[in-house]
């Protein structure tokens, strides 16, 4: 009996391990897809920050995620970026009553945008 349970004791240990390994041996780019779909999963309170030249002219708040764009037909990543987040109309950095939750699209082209957790 004793056996049994060092056995599954050990089963923990040893999947933890095997994970582990499993991870090290991921490109740097296939370990950054892991983390941002467990990022993706878990969920962030994100703001995004859209600049003309060095002057703030939106800015959302609450966002889960953004998301590439992909084709429909080859599924190739396209060059913008979308999400939905509450339109923060006044820059306070709250979803304040009445600011909306709206859909939202950035290109990689022309946009100054940045992207980063709340830290509030």
């Amino acid at each position: 009996m004793g056996s049994i349970s060092k056995l599954s004791a050990s089963l923990p240990a040893s999947a933890l391990l095997a994970g582990l390994l499993l991870l090290a041996s991921c490109t740097q780019e296939q370990q950054n897809q892991i983390s941002r779909s467990v990022q993706n999963w878990t969920g962030t309170n994100g703001v995004l920050e859209v600049y003309a030249g060095e002057k703030l002219v939106r800015r959302f708040v609450k966002i889960d995620k953004m998301t590439t764009g992909t084709g429909t037909n080859d599924g190739q990543a396209r060059s913008y970026r979308y999400g939905y987040g509450v339109l923060d109309e006044n820059f306070n950095m709250v979803a304040d009553p009445g600011e909306k939750k709206v859909y939202f699209e950035v290109s990689d082209y022309g946009s100054n945008y940045i992207f980063f957790e709340n830290p509030r």
